[in-house]
């Protein structure tokens, strides 16, 4: 069930992709609710992604690496 969450924030991050309020909004809320490894798979997936969206980038803060 866990993994589900887990596809549905990657998903949920890629449709606020074009504002980074909600963005930013949407991965605060995905860190209360993942586990700590999905936190470092997702952080992982949002390095490489906001290599491609780099107005993305200041939001990476939230997510430890």
């Amino acid at each position: 069930m866990s993994r589900l969450i887990y596809f549905y924030t990657k998903e949920s991050l890629e449709k606020a992709r074009l504002n980074p309020e909600e963005f930013t909004k949407v991965l605060k809320k995905a860190i209360k609710n993942l586990l700590p490894y999905e936190i470092e798979h997702l952080g992982n997936w949002l390095h490489f992604y906001t290599s491609k969206n780099p107005e993305l980038k200041p939001c990476l803060v939230h997510v430890k690496k």
